[in-house]
């Protein structure tokens, strides 16, 4: 797809600013992560689900917009590239073409990793060489999954393959795919947070924004499973709305 000249003038400028950026603090810890980004294509929702090895990854993992798409920027994670990968999906760029612009200027994109779908399920994801092993991702239909400091690339394969065969709503089918990561051996270093995020346009509260699922276990012995326990209770006071509504 050509870009067109606003979305140039977007590119150019990214260019610039990403290349100037400088961080303030000392390197953060890396985000030992599996995650999944997704589309539903009967619902037009979108969503990702995350496991790490730190506290409070719902902190800085996910980003998403209803109708745009959803970015996972994790390993040594810049979160500087979600709102300005949101702004070029929103420009429609393809994402291959999105993860060439966000990471040519940075100059430690060998630690990162970042993946991103847009509104009509297209993905793209990058691991970069310097990301601990086992470092990888897989893209698919409709999502991708993506990891570092794995047990194994076994882990990858679970994911996709649960998502692909799990039924149910969006919320669910990351979660299996969270579920069946962790039984293939999740992150090496063991488990601590966890969070889903899925949005919809007008589904979020009151239907004033797109935040339709936003949960996060902070610190928990077994995340995944509290943040199944969390939806099953959000579901029960936050209903799936009814679409004719």
């Amino acid at each position: 797809m050509p870009i067109t000249p606003p979305a140039q003038l977007l590119v150019t400028f990214f260019g610039l600013c990403l290349g100037f950026a400088q961080p303030c603090f000392a390197e953060p810890p890396k985000l030992s992560t599996f995650s999944i980004i997704a589309h539903d294509p009967a619902t037009g929702e979108l969503g990702l689900a995350v496991q790490s090895r730190v506290p409070a990854v719902g902190a800085i993992v996910p980003a998403a917009q209803a109708g745009v798409g959803v970015i996972a920027t994790q390993s040594l994670a810049n979160v500087e590239l979600a709102p300005l990968g949101l702004v070029l999906l929103r420009e429609r760029i393809p994402p291959e073409r999105c993860l060439e612009i966000l990471l040519k200027n940075d100059p430690m994109r060998e630690k990162r990793q970042l993946a991103l779908i847009n509104a009509a399920g297209a993905s793209a994801a990058f691991t970069g060489s310097e990301c601990l092993d086992h470092a990888g991702h897989r893209t698919g239909k409709d999502f991708a999954v993506q990891g570092n400091l794995l047990a194994g690339p076994e882990v990858l394969d679970a994911m996709a393959k649960a998502f692909e065969s799990a039924e149910g709503e969006l919320a669910d089918r990351l979660i299996a795919a969270l579920r069946a990561g962790q039984t293939a051996g999740g992150d090496r270093r063991g488990q601590q947070s966890a969070a889903l995020l899925v949005v919809r346009d007008g589904w979020g509260y009151g239907g004033l924004n797109d935040r339709y699922r936003d949960l996060r276990v902070d610190d928990h012995p077994e995340p995944i499973e509290e943040l199944a326990r969390i939806l099953e209770v959000h579901r029960k006071v936050f209903p799936r709305p009814d679409p004719a509504q």
